[in-house]
Formats: C-alpha cells, sequence, structure tokens
C-alpha cells in the first residue's frame, strides 16, 4: 500500500462519523489510555502499560502496514472540531497473504464508546476495503475470532454479517477459554 488508507463509516441519527487510518505515534497517549480499561486489556495481549510499550505497539502496526501483511487503523469518531477527533477504537486485518483464501479481523472499542455502534459500523468498512482490495490476490472470506465468553464480541459479528461457523478449542495460555469462529464470503 503506497497511499494511506482512510476509511470511513457514517453517522448515525445518535452518533457521529468515523474515521479509519494508520495509527500514528501521536496516538500513543491515547491507547495508553484505552488500554487502562480492564475490560479491553481482559480480551486482548499486548497491553501497552506507558508511553514507550504504546510506542512499541504503533510502531509494530506500522511494520504490519509497511510489510503488506497486517493493516491496523485507530477508529476516530469525526468531531466538527479542527483538532480532530477522540480514539474511540482499533480494527484489524491480518494474515492477508495474495493466493491465501483467508485472513482475520479483529478489533476492540474504548470504553467510552461501547453501545454506540462503533464497532458494527467500523467493521463493516473494513470488510468492505478487505474484499475490494484483496479480492483480486485470492481472498474470499474472513474470520472473526473471540472467546465464548464474549457475547459483545458476539453481538458484533452477527450485526456486521459474520455468521456463526463453529466453536473452537481453548489453546491455553494465549486462548485459555473456547473460542467462536464467525465468517463473512466475499459473495455474502
Amino acid at each position: 500500500m503506497n497511499a494511506p488508507v482512510v476509511l470511513r463509516a457514517a453517522a448515525t441519527p445518535a452518533f457521529p462519523a468515523l474515521v479509519l487510518r494508520p495509527w500514528h505515534a501521536e496516538d500513543v497517549a491515547a491507547l495508553v489510555k484505552a488500554y487502562r480499561d480492564p475490560a479491553l486489556r481482559r480480551w486482548t495481549s499486548h497491553v501497552p502499560d506507558n508511553d514507550a510499550d504504546g510506542e512499541r505497539w504503533v510502531q509494530a502496526r506500522e511494520e504490519g502496514w509497511a510489510a503488506g501483511d497486517r493493516f491496523s487503523f485507530a477508529v476516530i469518531e469525526e468531531q466538527s472540531r479542527p483538532c480532530g477527533g477522540q480514539l474511540v477504537g482499533n480494527m484489524v486485518l491480518k494474515g492477508v497473504t495474495s493466493g491465501k483464501a483467508q485472513a482475520e479481523v479483529g478489533y476492540w472499542t474504548a470504553a467510552q464508546a461501547r453501545g454506540r455502534g462503533v464497532a458494527p459500523r467500523a467493521l463493516e468498512a473494513l470488510t468492505g476495503w478487505a474484499f475490494a482490495t484483496f479480492e483480486a490476490d485470492g481472498l474470499e472470506r474472513l474470520e472473526l475470532l473471540h472467546q465464548v465468553d464474549n457475547p459483545a464480541s458476539c453481538r458484533v459479528a452477527e450485526k456486521s454479517g459474520y455468521g456463526f461457523d463453529r466453536v473452537l478449542p481453548a489453546l491455553p495460555p494465549s486462548f485459555p477459554a473456547d473460542g467462536h469462529l464467525h465468517i463473512r464470503r466475499a459473495d455474502a
């Protein structure tokens, strides 16, 4: 990807539009603040506890873009103010390889933005972009995985057209509980 990719998700009657863009070094403070949330820490790995961790986290996302196999987006709530908006989440497309039929999506929503439709709207924007960009390279389906005890992620998957496929067995220590696999196909 040569040019920066910026995606948009429309506003709802109650909530502003979303902008999905690559992570920047300027996002570190907001990232570290978002990860102070115990619920977010429960469902994610590689938790940035301080600015140095946050800088490494953002740098790893930049390296994924450069390698062309992991595309992480900061999800920003658009504001009418010229200084931009507030960080409300993260979206990622990972495991993208030419000739490979599947890739994986993942996401999180910051505590202050939960219940506002951020994840389903942003996931729809990411999904559309992924298929439009990589279908010619063989991408046929996107997989979304979450632990069975995370019903909020299950609702996001279903709202976003990712149908339940099967239960995956736990793989401790990284995946301590069984998981759900949801799939969305390019032709859906």
